[in-house]
């Protein structure tokens, strides 16, 4: 049986803290990742998951948090 993504790679824990919404931009302000990203993670490999996590490290930084 065929395990799901985040199984499989395991590797980069998801950045989601469960306060989910969007802003004006289409940004969590919760997580700090995109739609297009959020929707991506769970077939994302690792190196992926990386590059999300780093671009919402950026913009939290960005927003001062």
């Amino acid at each position: 049986m065929k395990k799901p993504a985040q199984e499989r790679s395991g590797e980069v824990p998801s950045p989601c803290i469960k306060k989910c919404s969007l802003d004006k931009n289409n940004i969590c302000p919760a997580c700090f990742r995109s739609i297009e990203e959020i929707a991506a993670w769970g077939d994302a490999d690792d190196d992926r998951r990386r590059e999300i996590v780093e671009a919402a490290r950026r913009r939290r930084s960005r927003s001062g948090q």
